[in-house]
Formats: structure tokens, sequence, C-alpha cells
């Protein structure tokens, strides 16, 4: 009876630049521990210049590549069929200064939106429709509920997206998290899709 490995693809990694890739590096292994170790580290792949900054392995070429050198193993894969490897660039020192304009940017922009939109759906008026009534008195500027309401901007942005700085308010995902989740599945799939060449020219012989 032949010996059974399970490789399950790791969906995405980060690696560096012209980093060797080794089998555990792209999958989760599970077999007999007397070969699972030098399946482990095995040289899968060589990350070069001409890969950029994103390569796609394919389960396909990396069983057809373990059979030439294990051919009496028998490999099942289950789940992901690829994995994304994104090749980690140098990091530079970032720029206070475009720090400080994208933020001013961000605050410049948002604060228009605000007041465009309670300009747009006349917002004082209905503030102060909303003091006559409960106090029979016409004031141009009804403080009184316009202070906290405006607090409430700030916390209500606080709870919807969820966060304080670094820190989680509770486990929930907020609604932009889970749009970037779907963007990022989106886009993998695109990857997987567009940039999967079935190619072994690199592979060790």
């Amino acid at each position: 009876m032949s010996t059974i490995v399970y490789l399950r693809m790791k969906d995405k990694i980060q690696l560096k630049q012209n980093q060797r890739v080794a089998l555990k590096d792209i999958a989760y292994i599970s077999t007999d521990a007397s070969i699972k170790e030098d399946l482990q580290n095995m040289f899968i792949y060589q990350i070069t210049e001409e890969d950029k900054n994103i390569v796609v392995l394919d389960c396909f070429i990396i069983i057809d590549f373990l059979r030439k050198y294990y051919p009496q193993i028998q490999f099942e894969v289950f789940g992901a069929e690829q994995t994304i490897i994104n090749v980690k660039e140098k990091q530079k020192k970032p720029s206070i200064f475009l720090i400080v304009l994208v933020w001013f940017l961000l605050f410049i922009g948002t604060a228009m939106t605000i007041m465009n939109f309670h300009y747009d759906v006349s917002m004082q008026e209905v503030q102060q429709k909303l003091h006559y009534l409960l106090t029979g008195e016409k004031v141009e500027f009804p403080l009184w509920i316009q202070i906290p309401y405006s607090l409430g901007l700030g916390v209500g942005m606080l709870l919807f997206f969820n966060h304080w700085f670094k820190k989680r308010i509770n486990e929930e995902p907020s609604p932009i998290e889970v749009e970037l989740f779907n963007y990022q599945e989106a886009l993998n799939n695109y990857i997987k899709k567009h940039e999967n060449v079935l190619y072994d020219h690199k592979h060790p012989d």
C-alpha cells in the first residue's frame, strides 16, 4: 500500500525577493513522520526579479514536480488549488510630509462631505423646527441640539468602523473590513486566473 501525503495549499503568503521557496512555505502537509520533514524542506521554487511582485504556484505543478522524486507516494490536495506569493520589497521610511499631506486632504474632504450632506438635507432648518416644537421659541442656532448631534456623529463613526486607532471595540468586523475582504477575495481570484501560468522552468531538476 502506497504512502499518502495530504497537501493543503496556503491561500496567500509573503516572501522576500530572491528567496528559495520550500514546500512548507506554500502548503500544510499531513503524512507519516518518516518523510514529512524531507517534504517540508524540499525546494520548490526560486523567486527572481522577473517575478516582480506576484507569483502564483498551482498545485498541479507542485504535484507533478513531487512525483518525479517520490513516484511511490500518492498526493492528495484539499482546499485551495493555488498559492499567491506576494514578493515583499524593501520598505522605505515613511515620509512625514506625505503622511501630513494625506491626513490633511482626508480631513478637508471628509469635512466638506459632511457639510454638503447637511446642507442638502437642510439639517439646520430641521434642528430649528425641532427646537421650536419642543420649546415654542424660534432661534437661529439651537446649540443644545447641535452640540450633542455633532458629538454623536463622531461616536457613531467610531461604532461604525469599530476601531479606536488600532484598538478594536468588539470582535465583529466593521462594514469597511467586510468590503475590503470581499475586494481582496475578488482580487485574489483574478490573480489566480490571470497570473497562473503553468510552467516549471525554475524548478530544480
